[in-house]
């Protein structure tokens, strides 16, 4: 089974096209020729599930454009997404914001979505996919330290109630090192499917290792791979992984 990790930026791109002369600014116009590149890498890996972190649901500023439900219409896939922030927090009235989000695309073998919120940090939306043999959690961590660790410790209780082999994928942030999530891994009994410790950030040059796919022993991986590709500030994560028979 092939999944694909990839933080797309709201397919605002990445250069002087992003980089407006107010600080910022390069967020609040998304571009459809780069929505267009990342549909086609996207396809063109032939994934049988993708997470996309930093996904528009339909603001203006994408043209009232459902970034996940397009890609996934391109790839034959079921969608499910979801606001990143909490159900109670002010930014789910502010117009542009309140469309930013995290999504999950399928082959339409899909059990059941269920959307879970972390108690701490501005963006607390955890989104569980079941699938026949396998749990995939896709996360996007706190900019702030402190409140990655409490976020972590949520995640970590998610894990080991699950019945079925897990992978934890997302965008950590983990700007102080991989060791941030030691711990969580040790307590969770996961391994970092990338083995190298390759960067994917940012990804004209990249120099840290801010996305993950962790993974249970219950499941055994046959490659992983973060290409060169400079859609957005992240280079995607390809993972090809296949489910223990012992696991059943």
């Amino acid at each position: 089974m092939r999944f694909v990790l990839y933080n797309i930026r709201y397919a605002t791109g990445t250069g002087p096209t992003f980089h407006l002369p107010v600080p910022g600014a390069g967020y609040l116009r998304s571009n459809s020729r780069v929505l267009e590149r990342i549909t086609a890498y996207l396809k063109s890996l032939d994934p049988d599930l993708v997470g996309l972190i930093e996904i528009d649901t339909g603001s203006i500023r994408s043209g009232l454009v459902n970034q996940a439900q397009q890609i996934a219409d391109s790839l034959g896939h079921y969608s499910t997404y979801q606001c990143k922030y909490g159900t109670s927090s002010l930014n789910q009235r502010v117009p542009i914001v309140r469309k930013q989000g995290n999504a999950f695309l399928a082959a339409p073998r899909v059990e059941g979505e269920r959307f879970h919120y972390f108690e701490t940090g501005i963006k607390r939306l955890i989104i569980e996919l079941e699938l026949e043999e396998v749990a995939i959690f896709l996360v996007h961590l706190s900019l702030k330290f402190r409140h990655r660790h409490d976020q972590l410790r949520h995640l970590h209780e998610l894990v080991k109630r699950s019945r079925k082999p897990v992978i934890v994928a997302g965008d950590f942030n983990t700007f102080w090192g991989d060791h941030e999530i030691f711990l969580f891994m040790e307590a969770s009994g996961l391994k970092n499917a990338n083995r190298l410790g390759l960067p994917s950030y940012p990804s004209r040059n990249p120099r840290k290792e801010l996305d993950f796919v962790l993974y249970s022993n219950d499941i055994a991986i046959s490659r992983f791979d973060v290409p060169d590709v400079r859609h957005s500030d992240h280079r995607p994560l390809i993972c090809d992984f296949d489910i223990r028979s012992a696991a059943f």
